[in-house]
């Protein structure tokens, strides 16, 4: 939609991008992916609603279609469960599907092939079929589109053993992130924030990939530590910016993937700092702020000076329309705001 377009390129800032290099956007990233992954391997393919349109998936999928055919980028119909189960299938037998999706509220539909099947594939006959498959959808914000086109639902999948989950905050992580999941034996799920999609950054035009589990400092500092995923690194960075003149410097920890979850890298940031903030693009109750909250409490517990804090959404459906989101959705400033709190917890 055109407004929806214009929303998200009001968002877009340039990340990690100084001038040195070749510059794409977020969307473009994952589209040279896509496209890499196909030329290399003629096992993988690509499914789902609207990928052979022109501005199929924000431009994710545009132009494969025309370049690999009809029998590798194809459409599909209203049947989530059912493509699931396709894809599955085809995975088993030695294909590597990506199945996209532009809202993961849809993934609901396909929870038992998902859950009940592809998670558990490998380790119920003993190791000997794989599931490699990716599945990609576009999370959360958008225009005011409401309850059920704006959830992200990464929480809901946490706790299902046989899945890894992908939440990239880069155009550089995007490309890599994409790469090392369809090269994966194991079902992926790939959660991309609306609101990264014009984002440019500097990307390699070579093959590369970035591995799972794997997290990185995005800025190192000495009061707190921040843990997130996808645009909440995007505010977390904007607050800190803010909290420059206040004297205040934390450890941004970019995780990338919230299964496998880099543990070692949040241990070792708040064995120094002794604050942490996590920050998620879904709901606070459950899911991934409560589990790195669990994890610290858990593993270093001797090592905090002031109790975890969380930032996500509030226990409540998501609402449509301009002003309600305004109060919903956080924000830099409220991110800024917690930061001043837990600083001065004495």
């Amino acid at each position: 939609m055109p407004w929806a377009e214009k929303l998200i390129s009001s968002k877009a800032v340039s990340q990690n991008f100084n001038g040195e290099g070749r510059a794409l956007t977020y969307t473009e990233a994952l589209n040279e992916a896509l496209r890499t992954a196909m030329e290399i391997d003629p096992k993988v393919f690509v499914m789902g609603q609207g990928v052979d349109d022109p501005k199929g998936m924000f431009g994710v999928t545009t132009g494969l279609n025309q370049e690999f055919g009809g029998e590798r980028v194809f459409d599909t119909p209203l049947a989530e469960e059912s493509m699931m189960g396709i894809g599955l299938g085809a995975a088993m037998n030695g294909m590597r599907p990506v199945y996209m999706h532009n809202r993961p509220d849809f993934l609901l539909l396909a929870f038992n092939q998902l859950v009940n099947h592809a998670s558990k594939t490998h380790y119920m006959d003993n190791g000997l079929t794989r599931a490699p498959m990716v599945i990609w959808a576009a999370v959360a914000r958008g225009w005011g589109s409401g309850s059920q086109h704006s959830q992200a639902i990464q929480g809901m999948l946490l706790s299902v053993p046989g899945l890894k989950i992908v939440m990239p905050s880069t155009p550089y992580d995007a490309k890599g992130l994409m790469l090392a999941s369809i090269a994966d034996n194991n079902p992926v799920l790939i959660f991309e924030h609306r609101w990264l999609m014009k984002q440019q950054g500097a990307v390699p035009e070579e093959f590369y990939t970035v591995p799972l589990g794997k997290g990185v400092y995005r800025t190192r500092g000495e009061h707190l530590t921040i843990v997130g995923t996808s645009h909440t690194l995007i505010q977390s960075m904007e607050a800190m910016e803010l909290l420059k003149k206040e004297g205040v410097s934390a450890d941004v920890i970019d995780l990338r993937t919230i299964k496998p979850l880099d543990e070692e890298i949040i241990l070792e940031s708040v064995k120094k700092t002794g604050r942490l903030l996590v920050v998620d693009t879904g709901w606070a109750m459950g899911g991934v702020c409560a589990e790195i909250g669990c994890l610290v409490a858990e593993k270093g517990f001797k090592d905090l000076k002031a109790p975890v804090r969380r930032i996500g959404l509030p226990d409540i459906p998501h609402p449509a329309g301009y002003t309600l989101e305004q109060f919903y959705y956080p924000n830099t400033e409220t991110i800024a705001q917690t930061i001043r709190e837990l600083v001065a917890f004495q």
